[in-house]
């Protein structure tokens, strides 16, 4: 059969092929430019974002040994007298307390002892002297003998050692806080603080003033005020001053040309060990920790901290990230815990840190052995803020 013949045999189904593929192209092209002049229908929800927030992660714990205690230097190795309040009070301009005439006998007795951070139990005195040499760069000096004869010889015991930790210390601010205050017996108070870190890189001045609403006036329950300098291990305190409802203004004296740490309320010293702190510049010498290196408080922070008429050392654990709700918005907390320390001190205190604002103190808690509980909350902070 020759070609032509099957082609004349079979051109119904040729054509058929043909015709079919010819719909075919007409079908997509037309399906092609209908479909391009369609818009898309946009959705009713609106578009989704997805964001993502870096978090700083918890340290895992490591177990620190425990610290020893600095113990009270003799009386006859005291060179010269602590200076008194009023010399220190020259140095510091302390804030004018709030006057207290119209107070009842129950009122005077919550007073007595309630504050936003704790009085210390003084320890025993030791029989020796600690050695301060090697964290401030001169010896304990001893004087010399009334008779005129030759310096008695210092007896050094081995010497006191403190953990080094990186600080970058948050900026200057000043905080308004509101305080609540829950007495062992169930009363409750409330009122407001202040609480003030100036400084300039170089130096610093620190001060918080908290109080209770009483009636128609309100009582300061502590004023506390700090200058000082800023040093390769932190904030340096030189004087400090400390006055409490119904208690004499207290001074304590960091000197460290001769490595003591002496009391305008006691013939007391204490050796000067690095990275001494008062309890006005505890919260930011923990911020400054907290900003140079989050990790540092995988172990327990220790520094010797002069109050009143003592020196002890605290220490301080990280028990976790914390959500806080306060006048500022709800803040994502580290919480620091100082437990009491038997022979030493009797409360608890407790400081929050927040991250997001320059590891800035946001809450304190002082926990009294009794049970009576004094909590300062913050609701405003001004950054940036210059000395007035």
């Amino acid at each position: 059969m020759s070609l032509a013949t099957f082609l004349r045999q079979r051109r119904r189904l040729l054509l058929f092929c043909v015709a079919t593929l010819v719909l075919h192209g007409v079908a997509i092209d037309w399906a092609s430019n209908h479909l391009a002049g369609v818009t898309p229908r946009s959705s009713p929800l609106p578009p989704s974002l997805m964001t993502a927030q870096l978090k700083l992660s918890l340290p895992k714990h490591v177990e620190t040994p425990e610290p020893a205690q600095p113990q009270a230097l003799p009386a006859r190795q005291l060179a010269v007298r602590p200076p008194s309040v009023a010399a220190a009070s020259s140095a510091i301009a302390p804030l004018a307390p709030a006057p207290a005439s119209e107070t009842s006998a129950a009122v005077e007795g919550v007073l007595a002892d309630a504050a936003s951070l704790p009085t210390l139990t003084p320890p025993a005195v030791a029989e020796q002297v600690g050695a301060s040499a090697a964290q401030t760069g001169t010896p304990v000096p001893t004087p010399a003998r009334a008779d005129g004869a030759t310096p008695l010889d210092a007896q050094v015991p081995e010497q006191l050692s403190m953990r080094r930790y990186k600080v970058n210390l948050p900026p200057s601010a000043n905080f308004d806080m509101d305080v609540a205050r829950v007495d062992a017996d169930g009363t409750r108070w409330s009122g407001s603080a202040d609480m003030r870190w100036h400084t300039d890189g170089s130096h610093y001045r620190a001060s918080v003033r908290a109080g209770i609403n009483l009636l128609v006036t309100r009582l300061n329950l502590l004023v506390m005020h700090s200058r000082g300098s800023i040093d390769d291990y932190g904030i340096a305190p030189e004087n400090s001053t400390q006055k409490r409802a119904r208690r004499a203004e207290t001074a304590t004296h960091f000197n460290r040309e001769n490595g003591t740490i002496t009391f305008s309320a006691s013939e007391r010293s204490f050796p000067l060990l690095v990275g001494a702190q008062d309890m006005t510049t505890v919260p930011f010498q923990l911020g400054g920790i907290g900003r140079a290196d989050p990790n540092q408080f995988a172990t327990d922070i220790d520094m010797q901290v002069g109050e009143d008429r003592t020196a002890n050392i605290f220490r301080f654990r990280l028990v976790g990230e914390e959500e806080l709700v306060t006048g500022l918005g709800k803040l994502k907390t580290w919480h620091l815990t100082r437990p009491p320390r038997p022979g030493s001190y009797t409360s608890t205190l407790d400081i929050w840190l927040a991250p997001e604002l320059n590891w800035l103190p946001v809450q304190l808690r002082n926990t009294e052995a009794s049970g009576a509980l004094t909590t300062q909350t913050v609701n405003r902070i001004r950054t940036n803020v210059t000395e007035e």
